[in-house]
């Protein structure tokens, strides 16, 4: 198994290059949605948000208002802490579950979001990432998903710098351009993992 860690800045592509990975045949396990599923209502996960957190980060029926909670988190370092501490373990062991389902010859991609913030490159193979500028990315942010410039400046200010990431990555995909750009550089990531893959079961 070679274990992949896929990261970049909000805005930069990360998940259609994660597509991409998968239509050429790896395993894909999205921390983001894990992240989702580990507070729904009924989860221990959510009971501990709720709990750190108050009742007012629910909507009437009983899910998680993601809008209030991040007002909370975006705007305090150590409430955001407070989130992650929750959150991590939980994704953490069920990411390690999905992995252990994958198969001892998959190349498991892991999208992780908060990669460099988080000091996590030791724990792959290797690291790709997904690069934009920050200007790409606030135009994205702002043009594309409607986000208000002032969110999207906080949300980017949240999370590593261009630099930071750049400085794990063993592997760029550079997503500054048009999308017809991205596919021959995916296809060139593909094949050099799967290279590795290879190296690794010798």
């Amino acid at each position: 198994m070679l274990k992949v860690g896929l990261t970049g800045g909000i805005g930069a592509g990360k998940s259609e290059v994660s597509r991409r990975l998968v239509a050429y045949g790896a395993v894909l396990i999205d921390s983001d949605r894990i992240a989702r599923e580990v507070v729904e209502p009924g989860t221990p996960g959510l009971a501990a948000v709720v709990e750190e957190f108050g009742p007012d980060v629910l909507t009437a029926d009983g899910t998680l208002n993601r809008p209030a909670l991040g007002a909370i988190v975006f705007a305090d370092p150590d409430r955001r802490a407070a989130l992650n501490a929750i959150v991590h373990p939980l994704v953490g062991a069920r990411a390690a579950e999905l992995e252990r389902e994958a198969g001892a010859d998959a190349v498991v991609v892991h999208d992780v979001p908060l990669l460099a913030e988080n000091a996590l490159a030791p724990f792959y193979d290797l690291v790709v990432v997904v690069d934009a500028s920050p200007e790409t990315q606030l135009d994205r942010l702002v043009n594309v998903r409607g986000m208000t410039e002032s969110d999207a400046r906080a949300r980017m200010a949240a999370q590593a710098t261009r630099e930071e990431r750049l400085a794990v990555a063993d592997l760029t995909v550079d997503n500054d351009g048009p999308l017809e750009a991205l596919e021959p550089q995916v296809r060139g990531v593909w094949e050099e993992l799967l290279r590795r893959a290879a190296a690794t079961t010798r």
